[in-house]
């Protein structure tokens, strides 16, 4: 089974993304509902304070824990939104009003005129 697990690591940005890296501090698993990450802030807090740059999905992971209760919001916010759009049906599409179609008017095809007109 392949799921998606992360480990969290300070690496210096020379080295290449799967190459060396200094610590690991921290793990992520995208597919678990609620707490999916370990960090070790004091480390993490360490290191930012040294220069390191987190990237986006580590500073998000940061504010998540750091903040639990703004983290839960968001996510029930989105959910919400979810389950709306979800819940809500298609719009049924307009009634196109048509006018009853006029009697065409009696025209007798110009092959038959000149045929009338030869005999």
């Amino acid at each position: 089974m392949n799921r998606p697990y992360f480990k969290v690591v300070v690496a210096d940005k020379r080295s290449p993304r799967d190459g060396k890296f200094i610590e690991i501090v921290g793990t992520y698993d995208p597919k678990k509902v609620g707490q999916n990450s370990t960090l070790k802030l004091d480390r993490i807090e360490h290191w930012i304070s040294k220069g390191a740059q987190p990237s986006d999905t580590v500073r998000s992971l940061i504010k998540k824990i750091k903040n639990p209760e703004a983290a839960a919001k968001k996510e029930a916010a989105a959910a919400a939104k979810k389950a709306a759009v979800a819940a809500k049906p298609a719009p049924a599409p307009a009634p196109v009003e048509t006018e009853p179609a006029a009697a065409p008017a009696e025209t007798t095809p110009p092959a038959a005129e000149t045929e009338k007109a030869s005999s």
